[in-house]
């Protein structure tokens, strides 16, 4: 808490996930992200998840390059 006895968001925030993941579980999360993921698709299209996953493979990818570098 703050000097002046009030919450800052952040913990606000944090104490409001904490009492959703308690009150609903993982069944929920689970449920609201495969809404998403289906409206990111509706919306976008499948070439979205694609070129999403092409970057996530280039940064994995320069990642794992730079470790080996290290270990050398």
């Amino acid at each position: 808490m703050s000097e002046r006895g009030k919450m800052t968001v952040a913990e606000a925030g944090r104490k409001g996930g904490l009492r959703t993941k308690a009150l609903h579980g993982h069944e929920f999360y689970h449920a609201v992200g495969t809404k998403g993921g289906k409206a990111t698709l509706k919306k976008h299209g499948p070439q979205h998840y694609e070129k999403i996953g092409r970057k996530g493979g280039k940064v994995v990818g320069r990642l794992i390059k730079q470790a080996k570098a290290v270990q050398k």
